[in-house]
């Protein structure tokens, strides 16, 4: 009768066992398979280090700067730019005189895409007006 209790609580004690090892196996693989997935669910990602939005020239070479995640292309008003290996990436880019829209655009190996505007304003510095005269100074 002993021996009959003992092998019940052995096969109970090896069911317990095996189940929280599987629990703990499967709750492994769920989060290894989460965190393997963050690049799919959260797309690509623009950072625009420089220039601010808005921000104002007075000289027309602009130095756009900043940082680009989870991408596989990225282009600046449809040029395609580079990263580097830690997403970094800088372009020079002439402004023209006035209201500027730049678009950064980017897409990550799923399809998903990201854009992101900037809007710059040069001013052009005034130039000194010459007037011509017909009539000779002093006179």
């Amino acid at each position: 009768m002993v021996i009959g209790y003992y092998f019940k609580m052995e096969r109970k004690a090896k069911f317990v066992l095996g189940l929280t090892l599987f629990l703990l196996a499967s709750f492994a693989v769920g989060f290894y398979s989460y965190a393997r997935s963050k690049e799919f669910r959260v797309g690509p990602v623009i950072n625009i280090a420089k220039p601010a939005d808005g921000s104002v020239f007075l000289e027309p070479l602009v130095v756009i700067s900043g940082r680009a995640e989870n991408v596989s292309r990225i282009s600046l008003n449809d040029g395609q730019i580079f990263v580097d290996a830690n997403g970094n990436f800088s372009e020079k880019l002439l402004l023209l005189p006035g209201y500027n829209i730049l678009t950064l655009r980017a897409e990550d190996r799923f399809g998903k895409k990201v854009i992101k505007t900037l809007e710059l304003i040069y001013k052009e510095p005034q130039k000194e007006s010459l007037m011509a005269s017909s009539t000779p100074l002093g006179l």
